[in-house]
């Protein structure tokens, strides 16, 4: 059974992911749909491509990706099928497949040219979703466009070392729901510059001076619960995704606060890391 799989910027108030997923099954009934997100925030490339890099590799391969974002077709944003480390994509060429593929080249790229059958101004629903209905029923890329050899390329902020190997500057990557921030400093990087020295973590006003694998790692359960630092604590960890990342535990932007909030960060603000 195909596995189709949806991320965009729909939200869940309007009609547009209920008419996509009806549109999928009046053409394949027996079909898994699963949605990866619909909160990507509008239009956020860099956001959306976080988001799906971490999350395809978990399905099997022959999964068929279907990204609305930023979708609208335009000369500058055609729409482009992809194979990609066993994996369909179906989106706009609009540099978001760089991202996802920053570290793996793509087996084969269409840029898709059904269009002339297809009159529409909701291009998900219309192109895309046929365009991965032919591909679960075992259809082939050539079927849908025309080979092309390069994605539009977009460069992200990526973190620096400095000639002296003894700081690392990075960026915020990513901030999630719980309002953590995702910096783009892998844990590779960390190590491989690190080397097993002390260092010290610097965002703005906040400072870390340890990084723990996981947000309890950061809670000393041997001190009795009235004595010990919970909620509210600050912490840098080593995420899924194995970039750093700055947290407070059990965070709620809309209570507590976060570390976004309560640290005054926000996409692409800067990370220092100092190695003694």
């Amino acid at each position: 059974m195909a596995i189709i799989t949806l991320t965009t910027d729909f939200g869940e108030k309007d009609h547009f992911v209920g008419a996509v997923k009806g549109t999928i099954y009046s053409e394949i009934e027996d079909v898994r749909i699963v949605d990866i997100s619909h909160s990507v925030s509008p239009f956020h490339i860099t956001e959306a491509s976080y988001i799906i890099k971490n999350a395809y590799k978990c399905f099997p391969k022959g999964s068929i990706h279907i990204i609305g974002i930023d979708s609208e077709l335009t000369p500058e944003n055609k729409h482009l099928a992809v194979f990609l480390d066993g994996h369909y994509f179906i989106c706009a060429n609009n540099g978001i497949l760089s991202l996802i593929a920053s570290e793996i080249n793509p087996d084969k790229i269409v840029e898709i040219n059904i269009h002339n059958t297809v009159e529409t101004n909701f291009p998900v629903l219309d192109v895309f979703v046929r365009v991965a209905c032919h591909l679960a029923r075992g259809g082939t890329l050539e079927v849908v466009g025309k080979s092309i050899e390069n994605l539009k390329y977009l460069k992200e902020l990526e973190p620096s070392l400095n000639v002296d190997k003894n700081q690392i500057i990075g960026h915020v990557l990513y901030i999630d729901n719980y309002g953590n921030v995702v910096t783009n400093i892998s844990r590779k990087l960390f190590d491989s510059a690190g080397k097993g020295r002390s260092y010290s973590i610097t965002a703005r006003t906040a400072r870390f001076t340890e990084i723990f694998e996981t947000y309890s790692d950061a809670i000393n359960f041997k001190l009795e619960k009235e004595k010990r630092e919970e909620d509210g604590k600050k912490l840098a960890i080593f995420n899924s995704a194995d970039y750093i990342e700055l947290a407070i535990y059990k965070s709620n932007p809309s209570t507590v606060g976060s570390a976004s909030t309560l640290f005054g960060l926000e996409l692409r603000d800067t990370i220092t890391i100092k190695f003694e």
